[in-house]
């Protein structure tokens, strides 16, 4: 199959994605199950991309259960260099308003033993994830909203909780008090197997409510986030259409090498069935 450089995650409320054209269903098996979905790959913007519905067709799938292993591990077989990741997310600060679209630069982690690597097993990894979110990914998503009058906030942090209840207040203004911008359930896990699989990965952050926090807004419900993230819906995926379509094939960033030095283990000591799992991460690096 023809390479696909482009990849799509589609979270709540965007289970598909309009402009794809010249549309085939992939099933992909990988070392670590299977993805949420079949992946969507066709034409947007005259370029191949591969569409994936995180929590699956029909949203059945809870963020503690997602196999987020095998959702980058799957993107990685189909060839993706650069993933696109939209997500709905609450507000924690009064300024980032519902409807907002917001490109964080930073994650901050709330979740419980999920598994967050492809390493293990007899070898040692330790990538840099000093800065989470790749900047030139970011460069370009802010070149799209320019070129799309989609206005976008870049910077912030995300802070990822396990769920699937939304916050306390408490806890929502315990975020607030360390400086925390927005909050959401999915995006930190695959932002660290994209750096270990050495893409290029970006959240696109759609802001659905103010979180409990907020006195006008004591509660969050799932008909308020839905009915929201359908009106953002629209702009969401006008400013990936033209992300698409401002993507170049240069990757000046240092994604494409982050196991170049990360690497612990001595190659005579990794085990023959890791080196053949991980072959498609790790077999550049091996003599």
């Amino acid at each position: 199959m023809e390479k696909v450089s482009i990849g799509i995650i589609g979270g709540s409320g965007l289970y598909h994605m309009s402009g794809l054209t010249d549309t085939q269903e992939i099933a992909v098996d990988t070392p670590f199950g299977k993805p949420s979905d079949n992946f969507i790959v066709g034409k947007l913007e005259g370029k191949r991309v591969a569409f994936l519905a995180r929590h699956g067709r029909g949203h059945r799938i809870l963020p503690s259960e997602l196999n987020f292993r095998a959702n980058i591990f799957a993107m990685k077989m189909l060839g993706v260099e650069k993933i696109i990741s939209a997500s709905a997310v609450g507000s924690l600060r009064e300024e980032h308003r519902p409807l907002d679209i917001i490109l964080p630069d930073q994650f901050f982690d709330r979740t419980r033993g999920r598994i967050s690597t492809f390493f293990g097993e007899g070898l040692v990894v330790h990538v840099s994830f000093a800065h989470p979110v790749c900047a030139y990914l970011g460069d370009q998503l802010m070149t799209a909203s320019a070129q799309s009058s989609v206005p976008v906030k870049r910077g912030g942090t995300y802070v990822c909780m396990e769920g699937p209840a939304f916050s306390t207040v408490a806890e929502s203004n315990v975020y607030r008090s360390w400086g925390m911008d927005i909050i959401g359930m999915t995006n930190l896990q695959e932002a660290k197997l994209a750096r270990e699989a050495e893409i290029c990965y970006a959240t696109v952050a759609l802001v659905t409510d103010y979180d409990c926090w907020h006195p006008e807004h004591d509660a969050v419900t799932v008909d308020q986030v839905i009915a929201v993230l359908n009106q953002n819906s629209e702009n969401g995926q006008k400013l990936i259409r033209a992300a698409v379509r401002v993507l170049d094939n240069q990757r000046p960033c240092k994604c494409g090498s982050a196991l170049k030095s990360a690497i612990l283990t001595e190659q005579s000591h990794i085990p023959a069935a890791t080196r053949e799992k991980l072959a498609l991460l790790i077999g550049k690096y091996l003599s």
